[in-house]
């Protein structure tokens, strides 16, 4: 064979192994990876309220009575509607012995308010319509003897003295003979006040016949009036909750008694006379019936305290405040 044919042949055979070789050793097809797939997540579950929260419960809440509580409990109505109750609270201002009968005998109200305690007749009648009143106590109130800004002449009187002023007595001379020789006005609770029941008892002994026989006396159950008969005269005269004093403090005078100023430490111990407790009334039926009434009477005892020296009257103490909320969880079975 031709040399040269030969040697082109075999290059061509060299090539076609080397080609070959190239195919085999190519690399594959890159496969794409698996799509992995994770599990669906489990929902999370809506956050448990608590039952005695302001967002927790509805529907409505009726209460009625004393004039003294009524702004502290408007207060408290207006920080539990503030922190998410989407309700109603209706908080009727008409005197204790009137909120006390609309609870113990009409029974149209869950909740009772009061500047005095409750009547045993009260009690009596609350059973005899399937009721049985439980006390809350929930601050206290140093009941206010107060004059016009206007008055130059008293700053302080004797209980005897209270006694001759808002009864025999016609002119403040009759009290003391250097005060004018000017008719005494007179503006004070009606008879279905505790305020009224507080003092007569404190001042007469329960009898009213002497208050209710002074001269120049005019009797409301809203506190407000008295205030403005008050500011009209330096001669006039009036006694309701420290509340509606530490409001109109600017035009009203608040009178030591016996010699002693109402102020935290004298109401606590007691040294002012006319210290006193005010009270809340439900039932445990009502509170259990009715979880909007009981949310809203547990948030008033855990935060009435926060409240309560704004509003114008004195904290329980924090043994009156644990009694009242053992009294609550007795209730409900806590």
């Amino acid at each position: 064979m031709n040399r040269k044919l030969y040697l082109g042949l075999s290059a061509l055979v060299i090539a076609g192994v080397l080609l070959a070789a190239c195919g085999a050793s190519a690399p594959a097809a890159t496969q794409a990876p698996a799509e992995v797939t994770s599990a669906p997540a489990e929902p999370t579950a809506a956050p448990t309220l608590d039952p005695y929260s302001p967002l927790a419960v509805s529907g409505d809440i009726i209460t009625a009575g004393s004039s003294t509580v009524f702004p502290l409990s408007e207060r408290m109505a207006e920080r539990f509607s503030d922190e998410g109750f989407s309700g109603s609270i209706t908080i009727d201002s008409i005197g204790s012995g009137a909120g006390i009968e609309r609870f113990c005998v009409a029974g149209d109200t869950d909740v009772a308010n009061s500047s005095r305690g409750i009547r045993e007749s009260e009690v009596a009648s609350c059973q005899s319509i399937g009721r049985d009143p439980i006390e809350f106590r929930v601050g206290t109130d140093a009941l206010s003897v107060v004059v016009s800004q206007a008055n130059d002449f008293v700053t302080d009187v004797t209980t005897e003295e209270l006694a001759l002023i808002f009864g025999e007595a016609t002119n403040w001379s009759d009290v003391r003979p250097e005060w004018p020789n000017e008719p005494i006005q007179r503006f004070i609770p009606g008879t279905d006040s505790g305020t009224f029941d507080y003092f007569v008892e404190h001042v007469y002994g329960t009898d009213p016949t002497t208050i209710l026989a002074a001269s120049n006396t005019q009797l409301s159950e809203d506190d407000n009036v008295l205030v403005q008969g008050i500011q009209g005269s330096p001669y006039a005269i009036g006694f309701f909750g420290y509340a509606y004093y530490a409001e109109n403090a600017s035009t009203l005078k608040i009178l030591s008694l016996d010699g002693v100023e109402p102020d935290d430490v004298t109401v606590e111990d007691g040294s002012y006379a006319l210290a006193r407790p005010l009270f809340l009334y439900t039932t445990a039926d009502i509170l259990n019936d009715k979880p909007q009434v009981a949310a809203f009477l547990h948030f008033y005892l855990a935060f009435v305290n926060e409240e309560i020296v704004e509003v114008g009257y004195f904290p329980a103490s924090e043994s009156a405040l644990q009694a009242a909320l053992d009294a609550f969880d007795a209730a409900v079975g806590n």
